[in-house]
C-alpha cells in the first residue's frame, strides 16, 4: 500500500483523528485591542447578498469583512517592521503549511498566573523529557486560554495597566526565532506575544524576532488539549492574500490514536 493510501485508510478507520484547532469566525470572535491612537482591526462581519429570494432565487451567499488578523490566523513575515520586504502571506511556501508539531503544555502555570512567561529553560526541560523541537515544524504553546474565547473581555483580560495574557519572555522569543529549528509558534491567545509585551525590550518580541527571522505565527488556536506533546502533524491553510500580512486560517492536527 502506498503512503498516501495508508493515510486515507487510517483517516477512514479512525486510527488517525483530525482535530480542528480553529476558532469559528463570527461577529463575536474576539479581536486584539490596540491603544486608541493606532488603527484597529475589524471584527468579522457578514453582508448578505441573497438568500433564496428575489436577489437570487436559488442560492444563498454573503460578502464578508474581516481583519487579516481576526480569529484563528497565520502571521506572515511582512506583518512586522522587522520583516519588512519579506514574504507576504501568499508567498508562504505550500510545503510549510503541512508540518510536524509539538505541544508544550503550560496551562497549569498560566491558570495560576495570567502573565506567565515561557522561558528557554522551560523549553529545554520539555525537550529533555520528550524530544528535540522538530526541524521544519511548529512549536505550539498551550496555556488553556482557548477556554476564554467566547468572551472579548475575558479573552483580552485587560485592566488599567493593560492586557494580561501569557506568552514568552523576550529572550525565549529570540531563542525560538534565532536558534530553534522550528518554522513558527502557535498559541491560543489573541497574538503570539504576552499581554504585557508592549513593555518588553524589544516591544512585542515574538513578532519582532519571529517575523524578522522569516518565521511564522499561528494564533487563537483551540483544542490543543486534544493534541499529544509529540507525534502530530499540523495543516495550516491561510487565505493567500497577495501582499497580505496574514490571513484567517483553518488549522487542523492529524493525531494518531
Amino acid at each position: 500500500m502506498s503512503v498516501l493510501s495508508s493515510l486515507v485508510s487510517a483517516l477512514g478507520d479512525g486510527s488517525i483523528e483530525v482535530v480542528d484547532l480553529t476558532s469559528p469566525l463570527s461577529a463575536e470572535t474576539p479581536v486584539i485591542q490596540l491603544p486608541p491612537e493606532f488603527g484597529q482591526t475589524a471584527h468579522f462581519a457578514l453582508e448578505e447578498i441573497s438568500r433564496y429570494d428575489d436577489r437570487g432565487p436559488a442560492w444563498y451567499w454573503n460578502n464578508f469583512r474581516s481583519g487579516e488578523h481576526t480569529g484563528t490566523h497565520f502571521d506572515a513575515p511582512n506583518h512586522w517592521v522587522t520583516g519588512q520586504g519579506k514574504a507576504d502571506i501568499a508567498s508562504v511556501p505550500a510545503g510549510h503549511l503541512i508540518a510536524p508539531v509539538v505541544v508544550l503544555d503550560f496551562s497549569a502555570q498560566a491558570g495560576e498566573d495570567a502573565d506567565f512567561l515561557l522561558e528557554v529553560d522551560h523549553i529545554k526541560a520539555w525537550e529533555s523529557e520528550h524530544q528535540a523541537l522538530p526541524a521544519g515544524g511548529w512549536l505550539f504553546y498551550r496555556t488553556g486560554w482557548d477556554a476564554r474565547s467566547s468572551s472579548q473581555e475575558e479573552y483580552v483580560n485587560a485592566d488599567e495597566s493593560g492586557p494580561h495574557t501569557p506568552g514568552m519572555s523576550a529572550e525565549c522569543a529570540r531563542w525560538v526565532a534565532e536558534e530553534a529549528p522550528v518554522i513558527g509558534v502557535g498559541v491560543e491567545t489573541v497574538g503570539t506575544d504576552a499581554g504585557a509585551a508592549h513593555s518588553f525590550e524589544p516591544a512585542f518580541p515574538c513578532h519582532s524576532y519571529l517575523m524578522g527571522n522569516d518565521k511564522y505565527g499561528l494564533t487563537q488556536l483551540q483544542n490543543l488539549a486534544q493534541v499529544p506533546p509529540t507525534g502530530a502533524v499540523v495543516i495550516a491553510g491561510p487565505l493567500p492574500i497577495v501582499t497580505g500580512s496574514g490571513a484567517p486560517a483553518r488549522v487542523l492536527a492529524l493525531v494518531e490514536r
